[in-house]
């Protein structure tokens, strides 16, 4: 369809090359590019039958400007897509790059928030710097939340004083910012909002030249630990059937809250008032909830395995890491012939070793992960390192944001895309003594 001055639809628009097929990173809906339609801009615009009277309408476009962008009914130049479906906001770089979806999982209090803000800081500039990857937020508004994590912990006005734990980031909650609700009819559907990332190869990465094939959005998906309870995914809260269409799943394993492991710590800030939420939870719970989900709504048989890689990721390393041994700093990535990689070696090693420590506490949550998954790996992390301070004044545990130094954050997302884009992310491994 043609539009002002004779120029084709966005969808039709010269350099730029479209998916055959778009999905919503809200609802999983499929659509052709075609059909997305676009966010009005007037303000006379106001009211959207699914998102009700605070939305900007939602149209399908018949007159576009010259450079390509929708015109809405009262002349005013839109600029903003949305998903047919659902309506909700959907960046334009997911109508040009294949997404890519990561569930992280985790009981309450295990450090999900913490992790994954610190992991999104790691990335922003470890894979430019190391394996030439661009980073960026596909959709800044999206991102907000995790945003303003991250310059709560790592810009911190406050960098020298001690923060109470409390006051940097925000517990992950059932519903709020991090949920969209959309009406239809008289059903209201609640969907997690994800945190959204473009990932494209720079110059200087080997495969630069095919940079359009290996561009991905990074689709993250954090649930509340709640999300997890039987009974808390429904047809009007389907929260996490993102699980059926994630890669790859993060499932963090918090030992501190389990009372054998947490014996082991001897730690002081697990007091009554420590550092650590004082609860004791059975986490792999979770997993056992993971596995009956993904099999319900996939249509699998109850005994399939998962067939995408589970990265069992133990938190809070600094309390128990010497459990562990002796601890080689170096990271997990070198450069092999030019070439920026992953070292799955020097990460499946450790797998080893963590898998036996938690089955010598934790025999049922190796269980449950060997039931759940073909492909488990175990990867320790400390989100803020070894810096908790009790405050003398208040005797609340906190942290002086100068002093933060987080531990291998970023590996598992890592590890997780050597695997499933390889040609993205390489994995490097060691030549072995017979191939030498």
């Amino acid at each position: 369809m043609s539009g002002v001055g004779g120029r084709k639809r966005v969808s039709e628009a010269p350099g730029i090359k479209l998916l055959s097929q778009v999905t919503c990173p809200h609802c999983w809906d499929r659509f052709l590019p075609e059909q997305v339609l676009w966010i009005s801009e007037h303000v006379d615009l106001m009211g959207d039958p699914l998102l009700g009277p605070e939305q900007q309408q939602r149209f399908l476009p018949s007159r576009f400007t010259l450079e390509g962008d929708a015109i809405d009914a009262r002349g005013m130049t839109a600029r903003s897509l949305a998903c047919p479906k659902c309506h909700l906001s959907v960046p334009r770089s997911m109508m040009e790059m294949e997404p890519l979806f990561l569930s992280i999982l985790g009981a309450p209090a295990s450090g999900k928030s913490y992790f994954l803000t610190a992991m999104t800081w790691q990335l922003r500039k470890l894979l430019p710097m190391e394996f030439s990857i661009s980073f960026t937020d596909a959709d800044p508004a999206a991102n907000r939340a995790l945003n303003d994590c991250e310059e709560s912990l790592f810009l911190n006005s406050r960098e020298s004083m001690i923060v109470p734990l409390g006051d940097l980031i925000r517990k992950t909650e059932l519903q709020g910012e991090l949920y969209d609700s959309v009406a239809y009819g008289q059903q209201i559907v609640s969907y997690p909002r994800p945190f959204l990332f473009t990932m494209q190869p720079r110059e200087g990465h080997a495969r630069f030249d095919r940079s359009a094939e290996l561009s991905r959005v990074l689709c993250l998906y954090d649930n509340a630990g709640e999300h997890f309870q039987p009974g808390q995914d429904t047809t009007s809260s389907p929260v996490t059937r993102h699980l059926t269409q994630s890669r790859a799943i993060l499932f963090l394993f918090d030992p501190t809250q389990d009372k054998r492991f947490r014996a082991a710590c001897k730690s002081k800030a697990l007091g009554p008032q420590g550092s650590r939420d004082n609860r004791l939870s059975r986490q792999e719970t979770l997993l056992t909830e993971a596995a009956v989900r993904i099999r319900k709504f996939s249509g699998a048989s109850q005994q399939a395995r998962y067939d995408r890689p589970v990265v069992v990721v133990l938190s809070k390393f600094d309390e128990w890491s010497h459990l562990y041994g002796a601890v080689d700093d170096g990271e997990p990535w070198r450069n092999s012939g030019g070439v920026a990689g992953v070292d799955a070696d020097q990460i499946e090693q450790r797998s080893r070793r963590f898998r036996q420590i938690l089955q010598e506490y934790c025999p049922e949550t190796v269980a449950a992960a060997d039931s759940f998954a073909q492909d488990v790996t175990y990867v320790a992390v400390s989100s803020l390192g070894n810096q908790i301070e009790l405050d003398p004044a208040t005797g609340l545990p906190g942290v002086r944001p100068a002093n933060l130094n987080p531990y291998w954050v970023a590996v598992p997302l890592l590890y997780c895309l050597s695997k499933v884009l390889p040609a993205l992310t390489p994995r490097v491994r060691k030549r072995s003594a017979a191939s030498g």
